[in-house]
């Protein structure tokens, strides 16, 4: 009883995290939501099954948990970052995979988001991981994640078109992202809606 007790308070606990970050801070919120329904579109055009798609969405939303330890300061910068703030900023995934990893109905999801800033090529952090090694939810967060930070309208930027996001994500197919699912990005015209 004791251990179930200690599971709910920590699942508990997670949610009034998401609802906090969320709450100070608007601009993940949506952002995480969009996230979740890009994961779950990509998903689908990749003919995942129902259970895969709905740990896409999950994680798609919970993804940038690991933000509410940031700095808003650094969250809400209008211009470019400094080498020190963005070192800060990439503590996240860490960060999101110990609070999720807290709870063992997220222990997968907490794999998932640590490795969200991973790159196909191997130069993401934290861990350098390459190719195939990215757990595939986690590539599929990349591309989705990336989609919509482009696509977003930002006090530092204009936000592209979704034409000029689905070029870039396409020239960065190889490198940064799994050729596979940009080309299933690309193929989902009911993508932008």
């Amino acid at each position: 009883k004791k251990i179930t007790e200690s599971q709910s308070m920590r699942n508990q606990t997670i949610k009034v995290i998401m609802h906090t970050l969320h709450e100070t801070n608007p601009r993940e919120k949506l952002h995480s939501e969009k996230v979740s329904k890009l994961c779950r579109k990509i998903g689908q055009a990749m003919k995942l099954d129902d259970e895969m798609i709905k740990e896409l969405e999950i994680t798609g939303l919970m993804h940038d948990i690991g933000k509410i330890a940031i700095n808003n300061d650094i969250l809400n910068k209008p211009g470019k970052l400094t080498d020190s703030e963005f070192e800060e900023i990439k503590k996240h995934p860490e960060i999101s995979y110990h609070i999720l990893k807290s709870a063992d109905v997220y222990t997968r999801l907490a794999e998932y988001v640590l490795s969200h800033h991973e790159r196909w090529d191997g130069k993401g952090y934290p861990r350098g991981l390459s190719g195939e090694d990215i757990p595939l939810v986690s590539r599929i967060i990349t591309v989705a994640d990336a989609y919509e930070a482009m696509t977003a309208i930002r006090t530092y930027k204009e936000a592209f078109s979704n034409e000029k996001a689905l070029e870039e994500l396409k020239r960065c197919s190889g490198t940064q992202f799994d050729p596979e699912i940009v080309c299933a990005c690309a193929k989902c015209s009911w993508l932008m809606d």
